[in-house]
């Protein structure tokens, strides 16, 4: 899978961008402030529809403009397939092969990325809601139906909390819409949560087998996931929605008194363990990010054993993070494989057989320009 075009009108600072894409990796050069970011964070969006920077779609539209509009061709197991994104302040519009599509998780996975930036070191040694944005976003691409599910999720929790803070004040004494909420809950919750422990499931196996390389074998990665409600991956969805029920029965009064959802998949966390210790707590920080580098060269791998093709790389000014060996090990997993997008304030000391026959753009105040 790669991207053979792509078209920007009034995106960020882009007045408008015409540029054909070849397989391969292409290194976009520039200052800070000049647009390497917007480029990649344009791919991103086209991709999943939204940005990895901000909620607020809006902030995607040039300043004094009406409407930003992203538009790309993508090459996919030997068909090619239009995408567009057209973001106003009345909304967004997602298009496939020219025709808008209904909901976003229709949309979703038409193309497939992975973003690696400095704050994807995070996902270790951040907080628990870094790791759980990532399993959404993550999962989402390669299952439509769990991107539905998920913001399903979120709608009815939106709407259990609301309630919980009317009967928090006492304004509201009736809980038989509470059970109602919960109810929606838990059928969701167990859904979301099984999803997840089978990705988890896919993506240990790759990433074990990654950081092993990595470490010449010295050191095993386990990933355990952490639930607010007690489930596990043993259980089934009847396990699991029993679980959930107990959970919330034994805890209404707590959360009617904090006015919040206590439990469920928005209160859950990763834990990575190298050698069985935990080392978001113990591990120093060349293990951290050796964790976090895992991770992402395995959500490669199991993307393309899901559907059957290489997704598109983003690499944010990440290889200045790493140290030599790393980055070495990064490019040369890359190379050959993945259509990959790397920026970069300048490439010196950046020795590597991949970068030989990459391509090198030159960005400036929005405009990019062939080296």
């Amino acid at each position: 899978m790669h991207i053979q075009e792509i078209q920007l009108k009034n995106f960020r600072n882009y007045d408008q961008l015409s540029m054909p894409l070849a397989d391969g990796i292409h290194v976009i050069i520039g200052e800070n402030a000049q647009g390497k970011t917007n480029f990649l964070e344009a791919i991103y969006v086209l991709a999943m529809a939204k940005s990895h920077r901000t909620a607020n779609d809006k902030e995607l539209i040039q300043w004094e403009k009406d409407y930003a509009k992203i538009e790309g061709r993508v090459y996919k197991q030997h068909s090619r397939l239009p995408l567009e994104i057209i973001i106003s302040k009345k909304g967004k519009i997602a298009k496939c092969n020219h025709l808008e599509q209904r909901r976003l998780s229709q949309y979703v996975g038409n193309m497939n990325v992975v973003l690696f930036a400095p704050e994807d070191l995070n996902i270790v040694k951040g907080s628990p809601l870094v790791r759980r944005r990532f399993l959404d976003m993550e999962i989402g691409q390669i299952s439509p139906v769990y991107l539905y599910e998920i913001s399903q999720y979120q709608k009815i929790l939106r709407q259990r909390n609301q309630y919980l803070k009317m009967l928090q004040g006492k304004r509201q004494a009736d809980g038989h819409l509470l059970e109602i909420y919960t109810e929606q809950l838990i059928q969701l919750a167990a859904k979301v949560v099984r999803r997840r422990f089978e990705f988890l499931q896919s993506l240990e196996k790759w990433a074990t087998d990654i950081h092993s390389s990595i470490t010449s074998g010295k050191e095993r990665l386990t990933i355990r996931y952490c639930s607010s409600a007690d489930v596990s991956e043993e259980d089934d969805l009847t396990t699991m929605i029993n679980k959930y029920q107990e959970k919330f029965e034994k805890g209404k009064n707590k959360e009617i008194e904090r006015g919040s959802t206590l439990y469920g998949p928005h209160r859950d966390d990763l834990i990575f363990c190298v050698n069985g210790r935990q080392v978001q707590t113990y591990g120093s920080q060349g293990q951290q990010r050796t964790a976090a580098l895992s991770l992402k060269l395995a959500e490669i791998d199991l993307i393309r054993s899901e559907i059957g093709e290489y997704p598109v790389l983003l690499l944010d000014d990440v290889l200045s993070e790493l140290d030599d060996f790393r980055k070495s090990l990064l490019l040369t997993t890359i190379s050959g494989k993945v259509q990959t997008f790397i920026t970069a304030t300048g490439i010196d000391g950046i020795d590597h057989q991949a970068l030989k026959d990459a391509y090198f753009f030159i960005v400036s105040n929005g405009k990019i320009a062939k080296e």
